[in-house]
């Protein structure tokens, strides 16, 4: 099943919150079109990525499967159930042309014109911040140019910069007086393939919950609460038992722990049991598990409400790509100052397990009678896209001198698609559940050591996540094309080192991190992209044309793969 019509588009803006009626009068939406941007569409759908496109076969008859990553049967409360795509290339008549022209140029030239001094400088330059505090973004918005105002309404509607990136010990973030911004950093496992360093970037994510989750039932901002709530939401987007520092449960009027007792808890116990609706008072009450502070009351009152899988209405995201920076002595890799991308999402409506399920139905009925529909997204490069499950992304990228830029409509699709139509999603979300446990709460330029020393996530069935995805796709992304890694973790006829796979048990960064060369080839064939503002025409990393991507496909073609489900 692929999320790709307009229909799907139309229901969701029902469980979003608006009335079929509406919908259908197309009188009330939550975002503008920005038809502007369309007019110089280079690709109507790139919603779908450049790594679809990928050669599953290679030239000798041998099968990779990198899909996997993204394609599986997903875990309810997501519906998208489409580990299917991984034996077939399902695209539209559209969508089978590969409109990511970026892979096929030679770079090699154009990199080796940049110095290592000079590309070392840059990507130590801040294009985020000065040295007074100042948000350097946050100010250009507040003087909004002309042309960042899609509403011409004189003011910048979108999100506006206001995290510091000035963390603590325990990841918060704090304004230059020294107040919580209610941002907070966590570390987490890399996602498969493109999001390891050694494919180009580095990054962080931040979490942010909605201002009545950091107060108590006084309105008082208390760390205690917020860092309590943030325990009880982890414990229902993983399904499982969150440690946290004792607390008094009394206090906080909630069983956290699940013994029958208000007494000292030091955990969050994960066990739902489905609440109770009370026709009556149209209200859901009994809820096995609760959040506490001001957001408790506001819980009783169903303004806002909790279920497995699905974050607080108000949740926001906000998450950095940055180049890649080197150490003094040219041994290692770290987080690069400057950003290439900042990436911000934000939940704006509730969806219930009901509302979703009929949606992702909704959307196998629309594929099957409009094969060849395009995806309708709805937004604008001001105040973000819609997901349709209930969340609104927007970013901003380098523009041709380094500063960053609200992303064009075109460029924010690229978000979307992953963040709205597969199974490897939690709430439309990817790096939380991946979250490190109870001392994962920092900001990665807390920790010296960075990856290193961090053992390798399993997957849902206990096997080295990392190790799999080598051993399926027989190579460290989905392009086949870093060399280091293919060199590294196999042997000349493709077959896995053990040897070398087993260190991932222990230390992630034995396959995540490049060495300083290539750290360096990456960041300055990232550069060329950012001179030449190509972004619409892919943004991935590489000096030399990819060879292992299709330039076009036949909708439906088999890929090749044997299917792996979890």
């Amino acid at each position: 099943m692929k999320f790709s019509g307009a229909g799907f588009f139309l229901s969701l803006l029902v469980v979003s919150g608006y009335s079929s009626d509406q919908v259908q009068a197309k009188r009330i939406v939550p975002y503008e079109i920005d038809f502007s941007a369309m007019h110089s569409f280079n690709n109507k759908a790139a919603y779908v990525t450049s790594q679809c496109y990928t050669k599953t076969e290679d030239s000798k008859g041998g099968v990779h499967n990198p899909c996997f990553a993204c394609h599986i049967n997903s875990k309810v409360p997501n519906y998208i159930n489409d580990a299917d795509l991984q034996e077939r290339y399902d695209f539209s008549e559209y969508t089978r042309i590969n409109r990511f022209t970026n892979l096929f140029k030679d770079r090699t030239e154009a990199v080796a014109e940049i110095p290592d001094s000079r590309i070392l400088a840059y990507v130590r330059e801040d294009n985020y911040g000065d040295k007074e505090g100042h948000l350097l973004l946050a100010e250009k918005l507040k003087a909004l140019p002309k042309a960042w105002d899609v509403n011409a309404n004189g003011k910048w509607d979108g999100y506006m910069p206001d995290c510091y990136f000035s963390f603590d010990e325990e990841g918060f973030d704090r304004d230059p007086q020294g107040n919580y911004t209610g941002w907070r950093a966590f570390a987490y496992y890399p996602f498969l393939g493109t999001f390891w360093p050694t494919n180009g970037s580095t990054d962080d994510v931040l979490i942010r919950l909605p201002k009545e989750f950091r107060e108590d039932r006084n309105g008082e901002e208390n760390l205690t609460i917020y860092k309590v709530n943030l325990a009880i939401m982890e414990s229902l987007i993983k399904e499982e038992d969150i440690g946290i520092d004792e607390v008094d449960e009394a206090a906080l009027g909630v069983d956290l722990d699940q013994d029958g007792r208000l007494g000292r808890a030091n955990m969050v116990k994960f066990n739902w049991i489905k609440p109770t609706y009370d026709p009556t008072t149209n209200t859901i009450r009994d809820f096995s598990m609760q959040y506490v502070g001001r957001a408790n009351a506001l819980l009783q009152l169903n303004e806002h409400l909790i279920a497995p899988g699905l974050y607080p209405k108000g949740t926001e995201f906000l998450h950095s790509v940055r180049y890649i920076d080197i150490d003094e002595n040219n041994t290692t890799i770290r987080m690069a100052p400057r950003m290439k991308e900042l990436r911000y999402g934000k939940k704006t409506h509730w969806n219930s397990y009901a509302q979703m399920q009929n949606a992702a139905t909704a959307e196998i009925k629309e594929k099957d009678q409009f094969p060849d529909r395009l995806r309708r997204i709805i937004g604008n490069s001001e105040e973000g896209l819609g997901t349709g499950l209930g969340w609104v992304y927007q970013g901003f990228i380098e523009d041709a001198e380094g500063d960053l830029r609200p992303q064009n409509y075109e460029e924010t699709q690229f978000c979307i698609g992953c963040h709205s139509g597969i199974g490897a999603i939690v709430d439309s979300t990817f790096v939380f559940p991946r979250k490190l446990e109870m001392n994962g709460w920092y900001h990665w330029s807390r920790d010296s050591n960075g990856l290193k020393g961090i053992p390798e996530p399993l997957t849902r069935d206990g096997r080295g996540e990392y190790r799999l995805y080598l051993a399926l796709n027989h190579a460290g992304d989905e392009f086949r094309d870093n060399d280091e890694v293919l060199e590294k973790f196999f042997d000349e006829r493709g077959r896995l080192k053990e040897a070398e796979a087993a260190k991932i048990r222990e230390d992630i960064s034995t396959l995540l991190y490049p060495s300083a060369k290539r750290a360096l080839e990456l960041n300055k064939a990232y550069k060329v992209i950012v001179d030449e503002q190509s972004y619409i025409y892919g943004r991935d990393a590489h000096v030399k044309p990819v060879e292992n991507v299709h330039q076009s496909v036949e909708s439906g073609q088999p890929t090749g793969i044997e299917r792996i489900e979890f």
